[in-house]
């Protein structure tokens, strides 16, 4: 078969011959593969800086995809084998089937932003109708998904930051109230911040860069004095795109009802990760099928993965390649 072959890291993986998989037992099932998003993550295993970065070489890339089972049924898996190729093997006990509204592209697309999205407000933020949310660095693929699944759960407003100033005018079609671009000056962005929370208390902020966005947010958070109560924030780091570190005094702890915590799949439970395939997942995918939950893509045949692995997607967008 064919498929995205890593032979050296640090390298792009090329389109090569590789053995086809075989099921090992019942709870292995062979799978016709359709399409595979490309991730940060994806990128960082291939490059040998991350944890699960691969052991042995040459291997096929990809951790998760779509495609179809000897059956003809269409469905959303994380991979036992590389995902980017002809075929690939995932566990019969672990997959999502698509509904038919949606198409191979989107589906392979939106999973890796519903886990930084839905999970971070559903199950670490614990977000309930009508809670007021903030979301900073809103102009990536994750952050605006995050809008859409905010506005979904019945957020009452949503505020969104980030840099790039063309995405940033689109957000508002996507289900934002206000917009701040994080390259006005600081005061400007704490002010804008404080004269928000103080209007309509802010209750979760959802947090793609962390770095100095991220002082300057809990900054503007802060409690007033001894004799202020203050709103509580549920503050969730999701990403550091900014950085991995802040500088936070203690006194904005101590005079503020502020609980900072992190999503990612080390901070969820088992049964939230289970949650995310038997309900999460199939609800956003639903939501994709009835064209209420959108995200971009751009495609590369897998013929051209090593172009496509090494070319600048461009912001806001997620690379899917179609097998």
């Amino acid at each position: 078969m064919k498929a995205a072959v890593l032979f050296e890291t640090g390298t792009a993986p090329q389109c090569a011959d590789f053995d086809e998989p075989v099921p090992a037992d019942s709870t292995q099932l062979l799978v016709n593969m359709k399409a595979a998003s490309v991730k940060n993550l994806d990128k960082s295993r291939a490059s040998g800086a991350h944890y699960g970065s691969y052991k042995h070489l040459p291997a096929v890339v990809g951790i998760d995809g779509v495609g179809t089972l000897q059956n003809g049924t269409r469905i959303y898996a994380f991979g036992l084998t590389g995902m980017i190729a002809e075929k690939a093997l995932v566990d019969s006990r672990n997959y999502v089937t698509l509904p038919d509204g949606v198409d191979d592209i989107t589906a392979a697309a939106l999973p890796n932003a519903v886990i930084g999205a839905a999970l971070a407000l559903r199950f670490r933020a614990g977000m309930v109708s009508g809670e007021t949310v903030l979301i900073n660095g809103a102009t990536g693929v994750t952050g605006m998904v995050a809008i859409q699944i905010a506005r979904h759960y019945g957020a009452k407003k949503i505020i969104v930051t980030g840099r790039n100033e063309d995405i940033l005018k689109k957000l508002p079609r996507l289900g934002a109230d206000e917009v701040i671009s994080l390259k006005q000056d600081d005061a400007v962005i704490t002010g804008r911040i404080k004269d928000i929370h103080a209007t309509t208390p802010i209750d979760i902020v959802i947090d793609y860069t962390w770095g100095h966005p991220a002082e300057l947010i809990l900054d503007a958070l802060k409690g007033g004095g001894v004799s202020n109560f203050t709103h509580r924030v549920r503050y969730v780091t999701v990403g550091g795109m900014a950085g991995d570190r802040i500088s936070l005094s203690s006194g904005i702890l101590r005079s503020s009802a502020i609980e900072i915590l992190g999503s990612g799949l080390g901070s969820l439970s088992k049964e939230h990760v289970q949650r995310f395939n038997t309900e999460v997942l199939p609800e956003m995918f639903q939501l994709a099928a009835g064209g209420k939950l959108t995200i971009e893509t751009v495609t590369a045949p897998l013929k051209a993965i090593a172009t496509a692995w090494q070319q600048n997607v461009e912001a806001g967008k997620r690379l899917v390649i179609v097998i």
